[in-house]
């Protein structure tokens, strides 16, 4: 089956047709860092690393490059605040970004480059803008001529008289309100670089389509980003780069927020949810589990309950993975997915159906565990391995050995005094003292831990918070 993708520009979902056979290129707007990130940021960046896997999965060589932006208004403000260079405050918080990356399993990007270190290439496209006559120069600024694009507002679908244009501090001259910046000029205190046209720092959207035209070339496959980039930042960026004579993206593919209590989570609202406190709390893998697993056009509400839910849910699957590891050895993945696992992830990328081929298959290779079918029980272990590392949630995957690694000192000295209590419980057992050995089983799992009675005797996991 071909791989189908919801344009947001033709408002639809289309079989998805490369530029070049065997190949995906793929430009996704990153992070601006002004500020650490939060697990709504960071949703985006998982996303679109299950689509690249999915890529490679279905045989594609991938070139996928995620921008830095480090230069905006927000970045500035802070270090007239801090009392810092603004570059340290970008670079701080682009670690931060890829911290958070790296722990929720997001492969790193081919190229990453930041918006700073590409001001040659905004410069030629801004001359050749003014050249074609679709930009100017007022006061130091550059301005782009949203009506000398005929195609302007089509991604978003809007009307040009009706459109309110966000604007900035400073942006003095312009023809029509309208009319976007692609050059600020310099003001006292600020970082500035030296162009034909005076010294300034870029606009917001000129970056991007220069790095996409440096990295991808005039056309490429998919730009991907949140809805809230659509307008204005994607629709300028079109128009930036259609006008300078790019053909840009053919496929449009925007991810959906996370939200609380309805809203968007945002810091300038106060209710984000930073990434480097949330691992504190909860497993990474569980934290990709729930932010990867709904559909990537869902809304995300946040709460606890649904996290709990996520870890259980995890649980259940990794679970499965332990048992037959433990009674089986090493299984490796299985070469292919179940073809109602591909067939889901075809249509859209659609991972919360993918996600019920994963639970089912678990059901069926628990049943074999059951029935005592060790080569059934491998070989359904292979297949879920398989689905899961489409996902990035295979726990036996290197990059999550970490995981199991921390407190293996303090597990040891656990499983020595949990063995001791479940000793006296075989013994009350033994004895058909059901109610001493029922309280013993009742404390456990208040202490958290959850005891499975097999064949070889019984067993314990942490349990779900």
């Amino acid at each position: 089956m071909t791989i189908r993708l919801y344009d947001t520009s033709a408002r639809q979902i289309r079989d998805f047709t490369p530029l070049t056979p065997g190949c995906v290129s793929i430009y996704l707007c990153g992070a601006t860092v002004q500020a650490a990130p939060h697990i709504g940021h960071i949703r985006s960046g998982l996303n679109f690393d299950i689509m690249r896997r999915w890529f490679e999965h279905r045989g594609y060589d991938v070139t996928f490059i995620r921008n830095v932006t480090d230069i905006d208004d927000k970045i500035i403000v802070k270090s007239h605040d801090q009392g810092r260079p603004w570059w340290s405050i970008g670079y701080e918080n682009e670690r931060a970004f890829n911290d958070g990356y790296h722990a929720l399993g997001c492969l790193p990007p081919t190229y990453e480059p930041r918006a700073t270190g590409h001001v040659p290439e905004m410069i030629e496209m801004m001359r050749g803008l003014i050249e074609r006559g679709h930009a100017y120069e007022a006061d130091g600024n550059v301005y782009f001529d949203v009506r000398s694009f005929p195609g302007y507002l089509q991604l978003s679908n809007q009307e040009l008289d009706n459109l309110l244009q966000p604007a900035g501090d400073g942006e003095t001259g312009k023809r029509d309100p309208r009319d976007f910046a692609l050059w600020k000029a310099t003001k006292p205190g600020e970082p500035d670089w030296e162009t034909p046209w005076g010294r300034g720092r870029p606009g917001w959207h000129l970056e991007c389509s220069a790095m996409a035209h440096k990295y991808l070339g005039p056309a490429f496959d998919i730009h991907g980003g949140g809805l809230d980039l659509i307008f204005p930042h994607h629709e300028n960026e079109i128009a930036q780069a259609q006008a300078y004579g790019d053909d840009f993206a053919s496929y449009w593919v925007h991810n959906a927020w996370v939200t609380m209590s309805g809203e968007k989570m945002s810091k300038s609202l106060g209710n984000s949810v930073l990434v480097s406190e949330m691992v504190k709390t909860w497993r990474p893998i569980v934290l990709r589990y729930y932010l990867g697993t709904p559909h990537y056009r869902s809304m995300i509400e946040y709460s606890e309950e649904a996290l709990r839910e996520a870890e259980s849910a995890f649980a259940r699957i990794e679970g499965f993975v332990q048992r037959v590891v433990e009674k089986a050895g090493t299984v490796e993945p299985a070469a292919e997915v179940p073809p109602a696992f591909a067939e889901a992830m075809d249509d859209d990328l659609g991972v919360p159906q993918a996600l019920a081929i994963v639970h089912t298959t678990v059901r069926q290779g628990n049943s074999a565990l059951a029935a005592d079918d060790k080569e059934a029980a491998v070989a359904r272990l292979a297949e879920v391995r398989a689905m899961l590392g489409v996902l990035g949630l295979d726990p036996l995957d290197p990059h999550w050995a970490g995981e199991t690694d921390r407190g293996e000192d303090l597990h040891g000295v656990v499983d020595s005094l949990v063995r001791l209590v479940l000793d006296q419980r075989e013994s009350a057992r033994g004895r058909k003292d059901w109610a001493t050995a029922d309280a013993i089983r009742d404390q456990l799992t208040q202490s958290g831990l959850s005891i499975e009675d097999g064949p070889q005797g019984p067993r314990w996991t942490l349990g779900p918070r």
